[in-house]
């Protein structure tokens, strides 16, 4: 029998609601937890792994910003210029993010020299600094040009990772670590396609590079390691990209 009491309808009606904001609560409770768990699903720091050899050249996966990656060279990609566009959202927080550790350890000096335009930024545009001492593990630091962040697209990273590897050559550099930065700046650029650029352009470069020493053109033979950084949370999916390309080479 149904009861017709209008209190007892009021509580009937508050303990329902009741129930479900209850089971709400808990589902997304738990949404938020598996969630949770997926982005701090991360690799330590100085994590470090030879993803592969072709003829001779190692490529290294390493997680580590470029203020702290030890190589004979540090190379680092940037955008053009656009008013905090390292440091505001969509960038990356100030901990997660290498260029804002680099650009402090330079004491403001890369945001200095792309804010007055003394380095545009421009596609494939490159810039040496020696670093002073101690600011830096590496004792040389590349910038390379990824022009506008608005006409961004995967496919200019291979032509990135063979200029990275052909300055490399020029600078009798043994080994050089890269960090692209795309993410740094904001890009949701797509890790494991760009990892496998990279590695594609400096792989390239390389058997370019042994071509003319075979041919008498040339009497360097470039670095014989490539290592390429990642943060925590993308170590993994770039070191996929990076071997997909390593394979390519191989068939």
């Amino acid at each position: 029998m149904t009861n017709t009491n209008p209190k007892y309808r009021i509580r009937s009606t508050f303990a329902a609601g009741l129930l479900a904001c209850s089971l709400l609560f808990v589902t997304l409770a738990a949404s938020a937890q598996q969630t949770g768990s997926v982005a701090t699903a991360t690799t330590p720091i100085g994590t470090s792994k030879i993803w592969g050899t072709v003829d001779g050249l190692a490529i290294e996966g390493l997680v580590q910003g470029p203020t702290g990656a030890a190589s004979a060279l540090q190379v680092v990609c940037v955008f053009e210029y656009t008013e905090g566009d390292i440091f505001n959202p969509p960038a990356l927080p100030a901990a997660l993010n290498g260029m804002v550790h680099l650009d402090e350890a330079l004491k403001g000096q890369i945001t200095e020299l792309r804010k007055t335009g003394k380095f545009t930024g421009r596609l494939y545009e490159t810039l040496l600094i020696e670093p002073p001492k101690g600011s830096l593990k590496a004792p040389r630091l590349l910038l390379i040009g990824l022009g506008d962040r608005n006409k961004f697209t995967p496919e200019v990273m291979t032509g990135i990772g063979s200029v990275a590897f052909r300055e490399a050559v020029k600078l009798g550099a043994d080994s050089f670590a890269f960090a692209s930065d795309i993410k740094d700046a904001g890009i949701d650029s797509p890790t494991a396609l760009v990892a496998s650029n990279v590695t594609r352009g400096i792989i390239e470069a390389h058997r370019t590079q042994h071509y003319l020493k075979d041919k008498k053109l040339s009497t360097a033979t470039g670095p014989v390691k490539a290592i390429l950084l990642a943060g925590p949370a993308f170590f993994n999916t770039a070191g996929e990209g990076i071997k997909e390309a390593i394979t390519s080479f191989k068939n």
